[in-house]
């Protein structure tokens, strides 16, 4: 670690899965007290909204046909909190939950740079409640497993085999593009054909959109990134008509309710 201290702090956010009512309170009031606020692609615009007038936006979101570089963001982190400044590094979801901020926790603690994590709720679990699944449920499932379905090339891939014996339920982020590997997979492993599966997008938005079917139907599904998948017995249960009507995301957003 570097013997210097920047005068500058970084706040790694987590901005949820979009509805800004979703936000933690201190995640709200760092975007109202900041001077430079860089944030990722899938953060919401009315969490955006939130930002202090005048301060400066750099959207560094990887996107297809323009990823920016992990190295980059980390070293303009550094370089902003060495002029300085309040920075937020807004990121969807939880920065802890694939969201690379170990990684830039650990490029501003090398650098001297004075920072704090503040949690947000992940997509995973944020993106079933808002479809009415609960991803435990009592003599239903009694475990979640969250992993990715993305690997670069030359990492460990995952063992889909293995997951499907761990039983409960699993949560794929970043997996619709090899949603037809994963299903295969997994029914290789001894999950039946006929496990549901739930493919929930742009949860809490007014944008949001949801599929359920049978995992043997998830490759042929017309299911459209970034979606979070949802796989095992609780994708099943739609427990959205019970949610009180004062709920944020149902009696705002007025999603559609699917028949038992």
């Amino acid at each position: 670690m570097s013997g210097h201290v920047m005068s500058g702090h970084v706040a790694l956010v987590g901005a949820g899965p979009g509805d800004p009512d979703l936000l933690t309170v201190r995640a709200a009031r760092l975007l109202g007290e900041a001077d430079v606020v860089v944030h990722d692609a899938l953060v919401g615009t009315g969490v955006l909204d939130l930002v202090a007038d005048g301060a400066e936006l750099i959207d560094v979101g990887k996107r297809p046909g323009r990823p920016t570089p992990q190295e980059l963001i980390n070293s303009l982190l550094v370089h902003l909190a060495g002029q300085g400044r309040r920075v937020v590094r807004l990121k969807g979801g939880d920065p802890f939950v694939f969201g690379r901020g170990g990684e830039e926790a650990l490029a501003l603690g090398d650098a001297g740079v004075s920072y704090e994590v503040v949690p947000g709720t992940t997509s995973a679990f944020t993106g079933a409640a808002a479809a009415g699944i609960p991803v435990t449920h009592r003599g239903v499932s009694a475990a979640v497993t969250v992993v990715t379905g993305h690997r670069r090339d030359g990492e460990q891939p995952v063992d889909w085999r293995a997951l499907a014996r761990v039983g409960g339920t699993i949560v794929v982020l970043m997996g619709v593009a090899n949603r037809g590997r994963i299903a295969a997979e997994l029914i290789a492993g001894g999950l039946a054909g006929d496990t549901p599966f739930a493919a929930v997008r742009s949860a809490t938005t007014e944008h949001q959109d949801e599929m359920r079917g049978r995992l043997d139907e998830l490759r042929d599904a017309d299911v459209a990134s970034p979606a979070v998948l949802v796989i095992g017995a609780v994708a099943g249960l739609d427990l959205a008509r019970w949610v009180p009507t004062g709920c944020a995301v149902r009696a705002r957003h007025g999603q559609r309710m699917l028949a038992p």
